[in-house]
């Protein structure tokens, strides 16, 4: 329960984000251009971001505004991710897992210190991933459920036993989950920090800025610039003018329709970045008539995934549960394509030629995928009616409730393929054999072998068209030439800063 609430709460959290992807024209990546200077350790790096976090407890508070600018800028856990989704060391300079996939013992770096000066050892992990694995109000609990002790040989190691394989756990660790805090601190940590990472917080304008300096005293690689200041804009047009005039040196979620006045300024690089945001069309599969695979199927067909990500404005074609950042993924456009002919066989066959359904969508998407959709839809017979909603009466009308026909929304976290293989998800899909594949892919130790498993399960949910994945977000991010080094991929789950410079305009 605990899992899905936090998956929630991050569509949620990515809400300003996600709705740039409604706009109606595009930009293409262009090559990073090169720092026109010797990058000055100095300056001071403005971002401007849409969402601000309502307050600063990433342990107790869900959301990907919280875990894009606090993970490994000032929290950091035994390992972190790429911008690929890889798993690689960060606090654990070395980890092992055993053979049968039961025991991870970690090797902790030299020389790490908390903010407030004190030298973090085994216990303090101990300490942070027990709380996790007792209290049920700490983010991650649901992910240390297999957890059946976390103990501390010695200082410097720290040793995780599982109770039965979970070939997820290496990665839960590189969220809120697996953030190491100090033992026993007492840092109100809603408006202050005490992380380990290699910048502190200095102050938090509310309802406008959140500024990091470098921590100095970083136990690796000190940060490329003295300074770090967000910009909260949560109008994209007041986003794109704050650029223009030189207020911010990095904007990331540029709307796409937006995108040219930034391009043609000629101030800024565009590129676009891969997330693991699925843009989801959800049908109701146990309600009548989409409890009928052939209707399902005709829908499918029924929309032009192109020309719908050419009016979306970004985005790649995605024709299955799991994107190409995320284990067992397989390009599945063997299984759909665009048929409106065929489409209209199906239905008729099915003896819907004249149906009549109703698409539920959070109001913050916009409208440029329902008018798409209902335009597709039309032409093989179907009337699509469109309720715009705030998105609590979403919560509880789509997926508390179920009650709905087709919906909306983008499910950005990665590795949520078991979504699928849970028969009391909103999406109504109950498939034993997906269920089995899964529940195989998680217990297996080979991640190549797991990856296989989920790719069989999720073909089979593709074919039985489950659902429909309208496109692959990609998020555009303006970056000035003065800055090297800013992420471009997965930005809407964690903005890595440590490696970006700043040089001095010529």
């Amino acid at each position: 329960m605990f899992r899905r609430t936090r998956r929630l709460a991050l569509i949620s959290a990515l809400a300003a984000t996600a709705v740039i992807l409604s706009a109606c024209s595009g930009t293409p990546a262009q090559e990073p251009t090169a720092s026109p200077g010797k990058p000055d350790p100095d300056a001071t790096l403005h971002v401007g971001l849409v969402l601000e976090p309502t307050n600063l407890d990433i342990r107790h508070t869900s959301g990907a505004a919280l875990e894009q600018v606090l993970i490994d800028n000032i929290y950091e856990g035994l390992v972190t991710r790429t911008q690929d989704n890889e798993i690689e060391g960060r606090i654990a300079s070395d980890y092992e897992v055993s053979d049968d996939g039961l025991t991870y013992t970690f090797t902790l770096n030299d020389g790490v210190l908390f903010h407030d000066g004190t030298p973090l050892t085994s216990a303090d992990v101990v300490a942070s991933y027990e709380a996790v694995r007792t209290d049920a109000t700490i983010q991650g609990n649901a992910e240390f459920a297999s957890v059946a002790s976390v103990t501390a040989p010695d200082a410097t190691t720290v040793e995780i036993v599982l109770a039965a394989p979970n070939q997820n756990f290496l990665f839960a660790l590189t969220g809120p989950a697996g953030l190491v805090f100090k033992a026993g601190d007492t840092t109100d940590l809603k408006t202050a920090e005490n992380g380990t990472g290699p910048f502190t917080l200095t102050r938090w304008n509310k309802g406008s800025a959140i500024t990091f300096a470098r921590n100095d005293d970083y136990w690796g690689e000190k940060a490329g610039v003295a300074e770090v200041e967000f910009q909260y804009i949560p109008d994209f047009t007041a986003g794109v003018n704050a650029a223009l005039a030189g207020d911010v040196d990095v904007l990331t979620a540029v709307d796409p329709n937006l995108a040219p006045q930034l391009e043609d300024s000629g101030d800024f690089t565009l590129t676009k970045g891969r997330t693991t945001d699925k843009a989801t069309l959800a049908f109701n599969n146990k309600k009548a008539p989409l409890d009928d695979v052939r209707v399902r199927e005709a829908l499918r067909l029924a929309i032009d995934h192109e020309a719908l990500i050419e009016a979306v404005g970004a985005g790649t074609t995605l024709y299955g549960p799991i994107p190409e950042l995320d284990p067992g993924y397989e390009d599945l456009s063997d299984v759909i394509s665009y048929d409106p002919e065929k489409a209209k066989e199906l239905l008729a066959e099915a003896g819907q030629e004249d149906l009549e359904l109703t698409l539920t969508i959070p109001s913050f998407y916009g409208t440029t995928v329902p008018k798409v959709l209902i335009s597709d839809f039309a032409k093989v017979g179907v009337t699509l009616e469109v309720d715009s909603v705030e998105f609590p009466a979403w919560l509880e009308d789509v997926y508390t409730n179920h009650d709905y026909d087709l919906s909306f929304v983008l499910h950005v976290e990665p590795r949520d393929f078991g979504n699928f293989a849970n028969p009391d998800y909103y999406f109504g899909y109950d498939n034993a054999e997906v269920q089995d594949l899964y529940e195989q892919a998680q217990a297996e130790v080979d991640p190549d072998k797991s990856a296989d498993l989920l790719a069989q399960a999720a073909r089979i949910v593709s074919e039985d068209h489950a659902a429909d994945w309208l496109y692959n977000g990609e998020t555009i991010t303006a970056v000035s030439p003065i800055v090297a080094g800013f992420p471009e991929d997965s930005i809407n789950s964690r903005i890595n800063l440590a490696g970006v410079t700043v040089s001095p305009e010529k």
